[in-house]
């Protein structure tokens, strides 16, 4: 399966993902895409933020 963006054999530094569903998930809570992208860009707390970059495996 192909996403958005490069899905990268090397954790994405300082992101914590625990969402195992994800096409971008690695195993010990790792994030493997090449970047994140988060979005709404007027979010005032994290309840309103959503993980563009997220697809299904």
């Amino acid at each position: 399966m192909q996403g958005r963006v490069e899905k990268k054999n090397q954790h994405l530094s300082g992101v914590k993902c625990v969402v195992n569903t994800c096409h971008y998930y690695a195993e010990g809570d790792y994030c493997n895409a090449a970047k994140i992208e988060i979005q709404p860009r007027n979010a005032h707390n994290s309840q309103e933020t959503d993980c563009a970059t997220f697809m299904p495996r």
